[in-house]
């Protein structure tokens, strides 16, 4: 295996563009995959749509601790690399893809038994109800593919790897384009399943993501044929992995949770309320995709330097990394701003529904620069082997922040929608403050002595941040 790749000898700026462009352009691709859903679920009903957005916050929960443990194996490997105990990285990398399998089962188990209560208490009922179940049901049973994709993902991205998983979802993303409306629609001996059809083609594409993805690993050396007695659960390692992994789960399920605590409070103005919040959080992540690759990129070059102990390398990592997702940042902030109703015509003509989605994307724009500066200083916090801020800025801007603010501003000031659009700018500029304030500080404190530049090494700076 190469446990170095020059992650953390060569000039940080082009390492950032090595890392992040292909991840970029793989989360592209993966976010256009879940806008073919959209698209084609749009075409079977307005219903088909609300049922779609009513599933996510659910899916995202049951996502959220696989996603949280590839996070924290990715710190876990590429520190141990950059410190050069190949040994130990393998280690990390085969107790976390055992322990992602016996967590997934647990959570199918979980997950099939209370969606139906969490849908629910999000206000559906009868047709509803029936067609959000029968989406979510059958994602739910292939939550073990989604889970460890994500791991092995992390196995290799924690190599600087970011490749393979960008043409996993390129792939995934064409296929999509035939199985979506060829499982919706039937022909060709299948017959029409509608919504759940896009289930079933999502977990046949997770099945030849998670071989592809298992194929490749194995050719890094990190986990080989004669590594089976390796996958029996190690106590130490576990713990590792999941004191590791576990904060960057809960940040992402207080995500969904924030979602189910928007989708309650749109419950109340309807169906089209939550089909047009469903489809401008997909405009959303279209706008952030140009930077979304820079996560990736802080997690792992910072994870290595860490490991090897060049702080000032990681110093350069987050502040190049903020500079760059700012800038490229701007420029999807002016297009959804100044075209938000031509953006949401592409996904629906119900006018009550591009109404609300266009006026919650002139405010969603303003708010990009605090999603890419709170998603890169948690990056480099996981990096750092410091991932519990994750957790406490998550509480604060997914939970008890928004369950406040939006009361206030749309229940006791009576602003209604624009009230809980309002809440979310609020709530999330908040928090990208105290973020920027936090990671100063730690790193000025984990950083103090200066590390020695290596001979011929490029793209070094001092000082505290």
């Amino acid at each position: 295996m190469d446990a170095d790749n020059g992650l953390i000898t060569k000039p940080i700026p082009g390492l950032i563009a090595q890392l992040a462009i292909p991840a970029s352009i793989g989360m592209f691709f993966n976010t256009m995959y879940n806008v073919v859903d959209t698209y084609f679920s749009g075409l079977i009903s307005t219903e088909a749509i609300a049922a779609l957005s009513l599933s996510f916050p659910v899916f995202f929960v049951i996502l959220a601790i696989g996603f949280g443990i590839s996070t924290g194996a990715t710190a876990l490997i590429a520190n141990t690399l950059g410190a050069g105990d190949e040994k130990k990285a393998q280690l990390y990398a085969i107790q976390s893809v055992s322990f992602t399998f016996l967590l997934s089962m647990a959570l199918t188990l979980i997950g099939l038994f209370a969606a139906p209560y969490l849908f629910m208490f999000l206000g559906a009922s009868g047709t509803y109800l029936a067609i959000s179940l029968s989406y979510i049901n059958i994602i739910i049973c292939g939550l073990v593919f989604f889970s460890l994709t994500f791991v092995l993902n992390a196995i290799l991205t924690a190599q600087g790897d970011t490749k393979t998983f960008r043409n996993v979802l390129i792939i995934g993303f064409f296929l999509n384009l035939v199985f979506d409306p060829w499982f919706i629609y039937g022909g060709l001996g299948m017959p029409a399943l509608g919504l759940p059809g896009v289930a079933w083609a999502t977990i046949l594409i997770q099945l030849f993501s998670t071989l592809f993805m298992g194929t490749r690993v194995f050719r890094t050396g990190l986990i080989c044929r004669e590594c089976w007695s390796m996958f029996v659960p190690r106590r130490h390692f576990y713990w590792e992995i999941a004191k590791q992994g576990f904060p960057a789960s809960l940040n992402t399920m207080s995500i969904a949770i924030g979602i189910f605590i928007i989708t309650w409070f749109l419950s109340k103005y309807g169906q089209t309320a939550v089909a047009a919040y469903g489809i401008a959080t997909r405009v959303d992540q279209i706008a952030m995709l140009p930077i979304m690759g820079l996560t990736t990129a802080t997690l792992t070059l910072i994870g290595q330097n860490n490991g090897a102990a060049l702080y000032q390398r990681c110093r350069e990592v987050y502040r190049k990394a903020l500079l760059y997702g700012i800038l490229i940042t701007t420029v999807s902030m002016i297009i959804v701003f100044v075209f938000p109703h031509l953006i949401m015509k592409i996904f629906t003509n119900d006018q009550a529904v591009l109404k609300i989605g266009a006026f919650y994307l002139k405010i969603s724009a303003f708010i990009y620069w605090a999603y890419i500066i709170l998603f890169v200083a948690v990056a480099a916090l996981q990096g750092l082997k410091r991932p519990s801020y994750a957790i406490w800025i998550g509480l604060y801007r997914q939970i008890v922040a928004p369950a406040i603010v939006f009361y206030v501003l749309a229940s006791q000031l009576g602003m209604g929608l624009s009230g809980i659009w309002w809440g979310i700018f609020l709530v999330t500029w908040s928090a990208t403050i105290f973020t920027l304030i936090y990671v100063r500080s730690t790193m000025n404190t984990m950083f103090v002595p200066a590390d020695p530049i290596p001979t011929g090494t490029k793209g070094y700076y001092s000082g505290k941040i």
